[in-house]
């Protein structure tokens, strides 16, 4: 599988899309609808309406490329059921999701913060 740097930020288009669109559709697609900057590093994520396929987006510092993943008897466990229309994941919630791990579904330790071990 390919791997992209940690410092990467990562974000989900939450809607569906229409695969029908490549490179520049997807382009308009961010500059328009997520209004995120395009040329930093960034993967922008998009899935379609079966949720059966991926496609990344991503600027290599070349050009534009894209990346795509289809299961063939599966589906990937999208954030359906969130507020926002973009989603800001981490790497591990990526990997996760290309995992098939449904991650709305985890619940992570709370946080504990102290002051003294005493």
């Amino acid at each position: 599988m390919i791997t992209w740097p940690e410092d990467a930020a990562i974000y989900l288009h939450r809607l569906p899309v229409d695969f029908r669109k490549a490179i520049n559709g997807l382009i308009a697609l961010v500059e328009q609808e997520m209004q995120l900057p395009l040329f930093e590093r960034s993967l922008f994520v998009f899935c379609n309406k079966r949720r059966t396929q991926l496609k990344v987006l991503y600027w290599d510092s070349t050009g534009f490329a894209m990346w795509q993943k289809r299961l063939e008897k599966d589906k990937f466990k999208w954030p359906r059921l969130h507020s926002d229309d973009v989603i800001q994941f981490s790497h591990e919630h990526w990997r996760w999701l290309l995992r098939g791990v449904d991650v709305s579904k985890i619940k992570l330790h709370k946080t504990v913060y102290f002051e003294s071990a005493v």
